[in-house]
C-alpha cells in the first residue's frame, strides 16, 4: 500500500528534479531511463556512510532498522529540494517526512538528528560561500 515509506528511493526522471518515491509502488516498466538512489547508493559500510546515515546512527534514531533507509532517502530528497534550509525550518522538514512511519523509536531522535544535519549543510554551504567571494 506505501504508506510506510520504508521502501523510499530518490527518483529522477530525464530532465526532472529528485523525488522521493516509494519504490513498492513504481512499476518497473515506468523507470525507463531514470536515475534511481538507494540508501546503498548513498553511502554504505562499503564506502563511507553519508552524514544521513551517520546523523540517525548516532542520534539514536534507528531501533529496529526497518524504516531507517525510508527515512534516510526522504532527507536527503529534502536536502536536494531544499538547499537553503536550516534547523530552525522545523515544520517544513517535518511536512516533507510525513510519508515515513516509526513505531520504535518516536519521531524526536530522528528529527533531531535530521536537524544536526541541516544545520552542518548549512555551516558547509556558508564556508563554501565565503571562499568563493575570498580573493
Amino acid at each position: 500500500e506505501g504508506g510506510c515509506g520504508a521502501c523510499t528511493i530518490l527518483f529522477t526522471a530525464p530532465g526532472q528534479t529528485p523525488l522521493p518515491v516509494n519504490a513498492c509502488l513504481k512499476l518497473l516498466g515506468a523507470c525507463g531511463d531514470a536515475h534511481i538512489l538507494t540508501t546503498e547508493g548513498l553511502g554504505s559500510s562499503g564506502s563511507t556512510f553519508h552524514q544521513i546515515q551517520e546523523a540517525i546512527a548516532d542520534g539514536n534514531g534507528s531501533q529496529c532498522g526497518f524504516c531507517t533507509p525510508g527515512w534516510v532517502m526522504a532527507m536527503a530528497s529534502f536536502l536536494v529540494s531544499h538547499p537553503e534550509a536550516s534547523s530552525e525550518d522545523d515544520l517544513q522538514l517535518e511536512d516533507y517526512l510525513d510519508g515515513n512511519i516509526c513505531r520504535c523509536t518516536g519521531y524526536r531522535p530522528i528529527l533531531e538528528a535530521f536537524k544536526k544535519v541541516l544545520t552542518s549543510e548549512k555551516k558547509k554551504n556558508k564556508e563554501a560561500s565565503s571562499n568563493k567571494s575570498s580573493p
